[in-house]
């Protein structure tokens, strides 16, 4: 396979992008994965994004071995690699003590490497790949669904979508009494493990990120939410009060932390309906998704390589993006479910919090693999061979 010709525009039953027009409401990481794949197949393809240029509010993001798959059968295989680094392992860390509780080694995974990035640098591997494929990138247009005629529309347009309510009327969400802040901070991490420091009712995630920096998504319990969204500002201080009581390693680094965002935690029923002829959605837009699992992204990049996979073997874009969310829906639910479950786990307290912890040092030092396999559905999963 070449940097300009992936798996979608390689099948024998396959071609029929070719020539199609398609529309991208949203330019996250998303949205320009459907243009690149889309463009790859043959597509004409434009980008709509109402920001005044690609960027995202600094933070990292996890891109885990089933989400590479996809992006590497798009050609970015040495672009992922310069601008990422492979992380060694996941660490189950008790925040009170400091103590580990378990090491589970990420090379033990199968496929490409787990790897950790700055969401910009990822948002600048797409952009770079997208352009050189074609696409036309708009910046600065607040543009809808309803708006563009012609050709397939795809809503990336996140977890406010305007495409989803296009299609959908169901805009409810339970709260879940949960509040996240996201920061970056400089520090020099000794090796590139992904830590979970968990403590009763809160935990935070700490891992490396290229350039010396250190991502950072700290969680806890509380009735009174903001409004979902990065942009909220919050001080440093309400973020380091929460975790007072914490291990030094923590409050050290939460004392890093200069600027920092905040983020009212929601859950989001999975859209009754993805798709309408040719108007259809994907990632957030579709199945908004807890930051529990590290999926959000990797989800929204295998939605958007099966998106423009099963078009380009159907004559019918209708059919094919019904296809498409068939394909789809189950694995979503799913993910989405395992990101709850975790949001529970993370926060034990009393005598749940001790024998859970117990269990997880067990298979850290009897059955690691065993644990990791358990996860096989999720890291194993190859869109490419759909």
């Amino acid at each position: 396979m070449t940097t300009d010709q992936s798996i979608i525009s390689n099948s024998s039953r396959g071609g029929f992008n070719k020539g199609r027009r398609v529309c991208v409401v949203g330019g996250g990481i998303g949205g320009l994965t459907a243009a690149l794949a889309f463009a790859r197949s043959g597509a004409e393809v434009a980008v709509y994004e109402q920001a005044a240029k690609l960027t995202e509010v600094g933070a990292g993001i996890q891109i885990t071995p089933n989400g590479a798959r996809a992006l590497e059968a798009l050609g970015l295989e040495a672009a992922l690699s310069e601008s990422g680094l492979e992380a060694q392992a996941v660490e189950p860390t008790d925040a009170l003590t400091g103590q580990r509780i378990a090491r589970f080694d990420l090379g033990d995974l199968d496929g490409p490497p787990y790897r950790l990035f700055h969401r910009a640098d990822l948002i600048d591997v797409l952009a770079n790949a997208c352009r050189a494929a074609g696409v036309q990138i708009n910046l600065g247009e607040k543009t809808q669904a309803a708006d563009l005629k012609g050709g397939i529309i795809v809503g990336a347009d996140g977890i406010r979508s305007t495409t989803r309510n296009f299609l959908n009327d169901d805009r409810g969400w339970v709260g879940t009494n949960q509040v996240a802040w996201r920061a970056v901070v400089q520090s020099v991490e000794p090796d590139n493990v992904a830590r979970i420091w968990m403590a009763p009712r809160r935990h935070v995630v700490t891992y490396p990120l290229p350039n010396g920096r250190v991502n950072i998504v700290a969680v806890c319990e509380r009735k009174d939410q903001p409004a979902e969204g990065w942009h909220h500002e919050d001080e440093p201080n309400n973020l380091r009060s929460t975790f007072v009581d914490c291990d030094d390693q923590v409050r050290n680094l939460l004392e890093k932390v200069e600027t920092t965002h905040l983020w009212g935690l929601n859950l989001h029923k999975v859209a009754q309906r993805w798709s309408d002829g040719r108007i259809c959605l994907l990632g957030d837009a579709a199945h908004p998704t807890l930051p529990f699992l590290a999926q959000g992204a990797n989800l929204a990049v295998e939605d958007a390589y099966v998106m423009a996979a099963v078009c380009d073997r159907d004559t019918d874009v209708a059919v094919g993006l019904q296809r498409y969310e068939t394909l789809r829906r189950p694995r979503v639910t799913r993910a989405i479910e395992a990101a709850n479950a975790n949001a529970r786990n993370y926060h034990l307290s009393g005598i749940s919090r001790r024998v859970a912890h117990m269990g997880l040092k067990t298979f850290g030092v009897m059955a690691p693999k065993v644990f990791l396999n358990r996860m096989d559905w999720l890291y194993g999963h190859d869109v490419t061979k759909d």
